[in-house]
This record gives structure tokens, sequence and C-alpha cells, in this order.
């Protein structure tokens, strides 16, 4: 007999029920989540927080471990072509943010339903994840199949924007399966089983490496596709890494309890107008963060192909870390998220606050690490077959050297904003964002490289500098939000006493 999960005060069958209290975020024996011993509290907390994100993070060093590894292979054919898969990564990802991004929602909304027991939201809340999937693809598939174009309008040169086309058109097919993939994965972290997701991303990491090897350089009688193979590769793992979640979510415990695919067919307005509601303020300030560095890669462009190539190998280096501290601000949204839905004020700053210790501390050891291996990496990205690989490493060398105050500021805003998605607060760091990383970052950038003469140096110092600014402003705004909820909190209480 089908049954359904309804949300609190109404009945389900006990077996369904027991399934899915497995999911739930367990509190520890014998501790009292509002009591005065707030250092044992905040350790707790730290637990859980590192309980929940240590899958989330690994998921993204996977996945950035795979454009990474396309990378290293694409730098052995040249510094040219290392130069288009810049370009090209960049321009795919600020469409591909705007759909990702968009469904980066709902994680708060079905974590709070699930933090309120009210688990019929959880599965509405994916339902119209997966509506809007397809959707989003269609936008994201036609800026990436124009991608030369919009190359040569911002004055790159031919060869380098042909080259980018090439592993674009490629890249392009994946949009739709990557972004069923994220939903799912939104899904299962907001219910504290991000484990799959890891799975299923650690076992697809080897198999697109030797993909993009096969189709790179044409082995086992495979054509030579070079660039296009390399996007191909991507695409053909997005498949399988869509199906592979798709499958767990549908036929695996507790997944199965949810029937996140019953009635799919079915559209749920008020579902979809949160979605965007909350969804569309964090997929422009995305778009801004990451338009930002496309903007800061056209200018390396501008400079030289050997600033291009020497950007890209830092920028990717930026994104690993970035994609560790990312993963921490997944369980940070999650975290808050869950303190909210269960109306417990102190457990929202220390959720934030935990979330907080955790990725600052990890982005700070990282970045010594990258600091004091820094020509080592970029030597990873350039074979001999570059010309000028030298003086292209020395270069990339200066600026992970440079951009190491950036790696930590990018985890501390990166950590505070998956608190405030937490909150639901997503208008307002977008306008910080605007202000922060172009009227700050970008402007500094500018000048510091064209007019001052620093080069690509200059453009990473004013990176830095407008980092750093929206971090601290984050920071503040989810202290402020944390604190006025902890106050209504109490005047809520104070007046029940009376």
């Amino acid at each position: 007999m089908r049954h359904e999960i309804v949300g609190r005060g109404k009945q389900c069958s006990t077996t369904s029920m027991n399934k899915i209290t497995e999911a739930k975020p367990s509190r520890p024996r014998g501790t009292d989540w509002r009591d005065g011993r707030s250092a044992h509290h905040l350790a707790v907390e730290l637990r859980e927080t590192a309980k929940l994100a240590w899958p989330m993070v690994l998921t993204q060093v996977g996945q950035v471990t795979m454009m990474t590894t396309h990378l290293a292979f694409i730098g052995r054919i040249g510094a040219e072509a290392l130069a288009a898969a810049a370009l090209a990564s960049r321009v795919y990802l600020v469409s591909f943010t705007l759909g990702a991004t968009l469904l980066a929602a709902i994680a708060p909304l079905s974590a709070q339903a699930f933090g309120a027991d009210n688990l019929r939201i959880v599965r509405r809340s994916l339902r119209m994840g997966l509506w809007a999937a397809p959707l989003l693809s269609l936008p994201i598939m036609a800026f990436a199949l124009r991608g030369e174009q919009l190359l040569l309008a911002f004055g790159q040169e031919a060869d380098t924007a042909r080259l980018a086309q090439q592993y674009l058109f490629g890249l392009t097919w994946g949009a739709a399966p990557a972004l069923w993939f994220q939903a799912i994965r939104s899904f299962m972290g907001a219910v504290n089983r991000p484990e799959p997701i890891f799975w299923i991303t650690l076992a697809a990491t080897p198999i697109n490496a030797l993909l993009a090897y096969l189709l790179i350089y044409g082995k086992l009688g495979l054509p030579r596709l070079e660039l296009f193979g390399a996007g191909l590769a991507t695409t053909l793992v997005n498949c399988g890494t869509c199906l592979a979640s798709l499958y767990f979510a549908k036929m695996r415990h507790p997944f199965r309890d949810y029937h996140v695919l019953a009635h799919l067919w079915r559209f749920d307005w008020p579902s979809m107008r949160q979605l965007l509601v909350i969804g569309a303020p964090i997929s422009i300030a995305s778009l801004i963060m990451y338009g930002l560095f496309l903007a800061i890669a056209l200018l390396a462009g501008l400079i030289s192909i050997r600033a291009l190539a020497a950007h890209q190998i830092a920028a990717q280096v930026a994104a690993i870390l970035f994609m560790i501290s990312f993963g921490i601000s997944m369980a940070a949204a999650v975290r808050v998220s869950h303190a909210v839905g269960r109306k417990d004020a102190p457990g929202i700053k220390r959720a934030g606050l935990a979330a907080m210790l955790l990725g600052i501390a990890i982005a700070a050891m990282l970045t010594l690490a990258v600091v004091v291996a820094r020509f080592g990496i970029a030597k990873l990205f350039l074979g001999e077959s570059a010309g000028d690989a030298d003086a292209t490493t020395e270069l990339a060398a200066k600026l992970l050297l440079v951009g190491a105050s950036v790696f930590v500021a990018d985890a501390a805003q990166s950590i505070a904003a998956g608190g405030l998605r937490g909150l639901r607060d997503t208008r307002t760091p977008l306008l910080l964002g605007c202000i922060a990383y172009w009227l700050i970052g970008f402007s500094l950038s500018y000048v510091l490289s064209f007019t001052i003469g620093l080069g690509a140096i200059g453009i990473w110092i004013g990176l830095s500098i407008g980092t750093t600014v929206y971090a601290g402003l984050l920071i503040m705004r989810f202290q402020l939000l944390a604190n006025r909820v902890a106050l209504e909190a109490s005047s809520l209480t104070a007046k029940l006493r009376s």
C-alpha cells in the first residue's frame, strides 16, 4: 500500500517514519542545546558541522579535480591551448552558475522543512528543482555555443577564441544532467545524507581522467580530439553521475521513502516561487563573482598569452581551495537552516561560528602549503611543449604568492554566505557583492594592472582587496541577523512568561 510522508502532526506508516527518522540530524545524548555550557555546545557544533561537511568538501574537490586534470592534459599541448581552455571554462561557468546556484536554494528550503519535520515540503522543493534544471540548461547551452563570438567581441585573439569554442562544443551538452545532479545533491545534503554524492564523484574522478586522456590524445584507436575531447569527456561523466544520483534518490534507503520522483509531472507553483525568490539572488550574486573572474581573465588576455596562462594556473588553484570552503559553506547553510527550522536561536549563531572557524582554519593551512609549493604547482600545468614554460611558471608562482590573501578571504566570504542562505537572506549579499567585487575589486585590478603597470600581479592585488572587503561585510551581516533572531526569541519568551 502506497503511503505519503507529511508534515508535523500528520500520520504515516510506522515503517516509513522509522526509516525517515534515521536520516534526521542527531543531537548528542545528554546535551541540552539551550543551557549555559556554550564552549561544550560549540565543540558539539564543530563536530556535527565537520561530520556533515567532509563528504560535501570531498565532493567539491573531486569535481575540481576533474577540471584540473583536463587543464593538466591540455597544458601539455601548449600554452595557447591552456589559455583557450581558461577562457572557455570561464565562459561556461558564468552561464552554468546561473542555473546551479539557483538550484542551491533547494538546500535551505529543504533543510528548514526537515528541521521542522515538514517532509512534504522537502519533497516538493526537490521536485521543482528537477523541473527547473532542464529549463535552465537551455540558455546555458545557447551561451556556450556562441562562445567564440563572445570572446572575439571582447578582443581576444582569433586562434585562442577558436580553440576555446572547440572545448565548449564538447562541454555544453552535459549542462542538463549536471543541473539535475546538483538538485539531487542539495536534497541529500539537506536531509543529512550527502555521502552518496561523494561516492559517485569519487568513482567518476578516475573515469573522467581516463576518458579525457583517451579523447584528448587519441589513444586506443580513438581520434585525437584535443580540446573538444576534454569537453566531451566532461559531458559523458555528467550523464553518468546524473543517472547514478537518480538511482540513489529513487531506489536506495532512506531516500526512496521520500518518493522524490512521485508525481514528478505535477507543477507546484508556490514551491517554485519560493525556489526563485531565494535562489535568484544567490544565482545573480554568484554570477557577479564568476563574472569578475571572467573579466579579469579577459584583462589578463589583453596583457599577453603568458599572463593569461599564468593567471589560469593561479585561478585554478583558487578554484580548488574555494570548492573546499564551498563544501563547508553548504554544510553551514544546512546547519543554520536546521536551527531555524527547530526555532533554536542560539543554535543559529553556533552553527555559523563553528563553520567559520572550521573553514578559515582549513583555508589557512592549505594556503600555507600552496605558498611553499607554488613553483611545483605551476609546473604541473605546463609541459616541455610550452615554449616559454619557465617564464610562465615564474609568473604563476608570483600570482600564487600574491593570491594567498585571496584564498583565506574567499573561504570566509563563502561560509558567511552559506550561513546567510540558511537564514534565507540572499538579496543583501547580492548588493554587497556588486560593491565589493566590481566597484572596489575590478576597478583596482584595472588601475593597478594597466594604469600603474603591474600587469597580472596588479590584477590579483585588486582581486584580493575586493574579496577581503566582501568577506568582512558578509560576516557582519550574519552576526547582525543572528543577533536579531536571538533578541526576537528572547522577547517572545519574556512575553510568554509574563
